[in-house]
């Protein structure tokens, strides 16, 4: 082989080695964005995780100062306990993981009754106008309003990451990397009409 053909062989060798290179540089630059994007989705869902947790933990000073005046809605603040244990124990699912889909959404659902459920007994406390004036229900319900706010907010701002995130995990080239590695789709948290929040504690005596 002629000393000509040598190069002519070292240069298709060295285009086909800088062609690869390129190509190893480009997956790891969507890898990598890919991670930081389900990062981002992760962040923004440890902020609307403080922000339930809030509200778990004013739920049953709600339910104790509602049960000294309410004594004939058992059944209502049974109702408001139970969905907040199912809300509460869907929440850390999606903590530790808050890129499962499945998750989140059944998040959705648990948030929805228990919604539903306080609903209920917003509707029970109507007959009860001592209890609507008591200073520790004020609270509370202020309480609620703050947090739920937060919560809105923080809904959001989750939501707009995980469409960024599935955006760029759907997009071409960047989906070859996402099935390559697993990145799995991220889903909205979408109920309707939620509500967050924490509070003092109240103890009704």
């Amino acid at each position: 082989m002629t000393t000509l053909a040598l190069g002519g062989v070292a240069i298709v060798m060295i285009v086909i080695c800088s062609i690869l290179l390129l190509l190893v540089v480009i997956i790891i630059g969507m890898y990598n964005a890919l991670v930081m994007l389900r990062n981002r989705v992760k962040n923004a869902w440890a902020q609307i995780d403080v922000q339930l947790k809030r509200r778990y933990d004013l739920i049953p000073n709600l339910v104790e100062t509602a049960k000294g005046y309410m004594k004939h809605e058992r059944e209502t603040l049974e109702a408001v306990t139970v969905a907040r244990n199912q809300a509460m124990a869907a929440a850390k699912a999606v903590a530790s993981n808050p890129a499962d889909g499945g998750a989140v959404r059944s998040l959705g659902g648990a948030e929805g009754s228990l919604r539903s459920a306080l609903g209920n007994l917003t509707v029970a406390m109507e007959a009860y106008p001592d209890l609507k004036a008591n200073t520790n229900m004020l609270q509370v319900q202020e309480e609620l309003t703050t947090t739920e706010n937060k919560v809105a907010f923080s809904r959001q701002a989750y939501n707009d990451s995980v469409m960024v995130y599935n955006t760029k995990r759907e997009s071409f080239p960047s989906n070859i990397v996402a099935g390559m590695f697993n990145f799995s789709e991220a889903s909205s948290f979408e109920i309707e009409d939620a509500a967050e929040k924490e509070a003092p504690k109240v103890q009704f005596t």
